[in-house]
C-alpha cells in the first residue's frame, strides 16, 4: 500500500466551467478549453444578462439540476493560470501575501485531474501548481498547525528561489513545515524546515501538499487582515484541513486532486507520518 491507494479515494460530481458575457479574445477562451480539455470539468461559454462581462461561473450537477459553485472574474483566471507559465511561482515573482486564487479553480475540490506537463502541455500542470501555491499561502496564513510538502528532489528547495522563500516564510511562523524528497540537499543549521529523505516510490513519483490545522483548532493571527480574524478569500476557511496529491504515473504524467474533506485530509497526513 502506497500513496497511490488515495488516488480512487473520490467519487467526482459533474461540474462546468462558463465564460458568461465574454469580451476577452478568442484565444483566451481557447486557453481555458485546452487547459481542462482531457480533464471531468466541461468548458463553454454563454450570455446572461444576471451577470457582467467576463465571468466565470463554476456550475455542478445536482438531483435538483445545475448549481452555481463559486463565479470569478475571467481577468483573474488569466492572471494565475491562463496568461502565466510556472517560472512566475518558481522564481518568486508572485508573493505569498499577495497571492489569491480565483475560487471557480479552488472549488474543483475532490475532481480527479490527469495532467501532462511541459512539453506536452504547458498550462495542465500549471494548475497544481497554482493550488500548492494556495495551500502553502493558507498554511501561513493560519500561522500554526502543520504542512507536509513533497519534492521529489529535497534540492528544489534550494534551486528554486520562489518555492525557497515560501518555504522559509511558512516556517517562520509557528506552522510545523516538514518537506519530503530524494536526499540530495540538506538545509542550513539554523533552518526551521524538517527534512524527511527516502528512495521509495513515495518519494519519487508523489506530489502532495497538506495543511493540518492543530488539534485544539485554533488559528493564529493572519497577518493580510492586520490582527483581524484569519481567513482566505479564495476559498477555504480559517484552519480548514486542505490537500493536494498527485501521483506521476508516468514521466511528466500526473493523476491527482485537491480536497477539503477533513477525513481524507487527515488520512493522508497521517500515512505521510507514518511511512515516510
Amino acid at each position: 500500500m502506497g500513496l497511490d491507494s488515495f488516488l480512487g479515494a473520490i467519487d467526482a460530481a459533474s461540474q462546468s466551467l462558463s465564460v458568461v458575457n465574454r469580451s476577452a479574445p478568442d484565444p483566451v477562451q481557447r486557453m481555458l478549453e485546452t487547459t481542462f480539455a482531457d480533464q471531468p470539468v466541461d468548458v463553454d461559454e454563454l450570455s446572461d444578462d444576471a451577470h457582467g462581462d467576463d465571468v466565470v461561473v463554476l456550475t455542478e450537477q445536482t438531483p435538483e439540476g445545475q448549481e452555481v459553485v463559486a463565479t470569478s472574474p475571467l481577468e483573474e483566471v488569466m492572471n494565475t493560470v491562463l496568461l502565466v507559465n510556472s517560472d512566475l511561482y518558481k522564481t518568486g515573482q508572485t508573493k505569498l501575501d499577495e497571492f489569491e486564487l480565483p475560487s471557480v479553480l479552488t472549488r474543483l475540490d475532490d475532481v480527479p485531474f490527469s495532467l501532462r506537463g511541459y512539453p506536452e502541455s504547458d498550462k495542465e500542470k500549471l494548475l497544481l501548481v497554482a493550488i500548492s501555491r494556495y495551500i502553502e499561502r493558507h498554511a501561513w496564513r493560519a500561522r500554526n498547525g502543520r504542512l507536509r510538502s513533497s519534492f521529489q528532489r529535497l534540492s528544489r528547495i534550494e534551486d528554486e528561489r520562489g518555492t525557497r522563500a515560501v518555504y522559509q516564510k511558512v516556517a517562520s511562523t509557528d506552522v510545523q513545515t516538514h518537506i519530503y524528497g530524494i536526499p540530495d540537499w540538506t538545509p542550513p543549521s539554523n533552518s526551521d524546515l524538517l527534512t524527511h529523505g527516502g528512495y521509495t516510490e513515495d518519494f519519487y513519483d508523489s506530489w502532495f501538499v497538506v495543511y493540518t490545522p492543530p488539534d485544539d483548532g485554533s488559528v493564529g493571527r493572519d497577518p493580510a487582515t492586520d490582527g483581524g480574524d484569519a481567513g482566505d478569500l479564495d476559498g477555504a476557511t480559517p484552519g480548514q484541513p486542505v490537500a493536494l496529491l498527485a501521483l506521476e504515473t508516468e514521466p511528466k504524467r500526473w493523476e491527482g486532486y485537491w480536497t477539503f474533506r477533513p477525513s481524507l485530509v487527515a488520512d493522508i497526513d497521517r500515512y505521510i507520518s507514518r511511512n515516510m
